[in-house]
């Protein structure tokens, strides 16, 4: 079965604290380099990496204005942009950061979009709730006769 997904998203593990959401590669990138976890060759390359998006792919005024919102690329035409990515996540794997690539349909209230990208607007606050109870007809089984004895 093939999957056809509208979006892709860059993320890690930590916040962003201005939205609460899984940070982007860009900011990850930049973080290792603030931190001096990555040594100057390649931060060099980063650098590299973060001007050429810089100059080809549109800064949304919702980001320059450090609004609740996140990014994802567009699948139909990223092909270029996964291209001038890939050094980025090579360096995200040199310096044991995790990532992952996140594709969806349905990212959220999208508040700008141009042919390379959208912005959604990151809704309300993270919630937090209870694992929910087994659904595993075993698991069903061993609780019921758990409670039986």
């Amino acid at each position: 079965m093939k999957l056809n997904y509208k979006y892709v998203r860059i993320q890690g593990l930590e916040l962003a604290a201005n939205t609460m959401y899984a940070k982007g590669i860009f900011s990850m990138c930049w973080q290792l380099i603030q931190n001096d976890v990555m040594d100057e060759e390649d931060a060099g390359l980063f650098k590299e990496i973060d001007g050429w998006f810089a100059e080809n792919l549109p800064w949304p005024p919702q980001c320059k204005n450090r609004e609740k919102v996140v990014c994802f690329f567009k699948t139909e035409n990223t092909e270029e942009m996964m291209k001038m990515i890939r050094p980025a996540l090579w360096l995200l794997e040199k310096y044991n950061h995790p990532y992952y690539l996140v594709y969806t349909n349905t990212p959220g209230e999208i508040v700008y979009e141009d042919k390379y990208q959208v912005v959604v607007r990151v809704s309300g606050t993270l919630q937090i709730e209870d694992i929910q109870p087994t659904w595993s007809p075993e698991d069903k089984e061993d609780a019921e006769s758990a409670e039986d004895k």
